[in-house]
């Protein structure tokens, strides 16, 4: 897996201060994607163990309330490949950091609803995360008042409520 980009104290992905990292790749290509530049898997730089050290080093401060996973899509097969060992070494080593993740594609029963991207590793990877917000950005539903999120259709899932009651619990409305 490559990343595009890597934030140590981004304020608009999440709450609070987070670290958060845009992965490459994404075959959603949503019409005027903020981030388009990070469509290619193979933008960026290679994603080795010593940046997965470099952001749990980023991590650790008090003040730091969290990881932020977006992109591109972390949740493109490739990238949840690659993710996976390195949320639950975020997951053992910082327990108190929430993880937020953003993908194009759509929760359902702790799970992605689009077959082609629903791996081994989907269930687990999604387990490991507190917020997950989900959809395709759809440009006619643009709407910048809207709390983390670019588009209407887009949702703010509380991922650990969500898996708990088997429905969709909604972290924002």
């Amino acid at each position: 897996m490559n990343y595009a980009e890597i934030k140590k104290t981004d304020i608009a992905n999440g709450e609070g201060v987070r670290v958060s990292l845009f992965v490459s790749g994404c075959r959603r290509r949503c019409k005027n994607c903020f981030n388009q530049i990070a469509w290619d898997f193979d933008y960026g730089n290679p994603f080795t163990e010593e940046v997965e050290e470099e952001i749990i080093s980023a991590l650790t401060p008090y003040y730091i309330a969290g990881l932020t996973l977006l992109g591109g899509d972390p949740m493109e097969p490739e990238n949840q490949r690659a993710l996976l060992p390195f949320v639950r070494k975020v997951r053992a080593r910082l327990p108190e950091k929430n993880i937020w993740c953003f993908t194009g594609y759509t929760y359902s029963d702790g799970t992605l609803e689009e077959e082609a991207v629903r791996l081994s590793e989907t269930k687990e990877l999604i387990s490991l995360f507190d917020v997950l917000v989900d959809g395709r950005f759809v440009e006619e539903l643009k709407d910048i008042r809207l709390k983390f999120r670019g588009s209407s259709n887009q949702r703010v899932i509380d991922v650990q409520k969500s898996l708990q009651t088997g429905q969709v619990v909604l972290y924002l409305s």
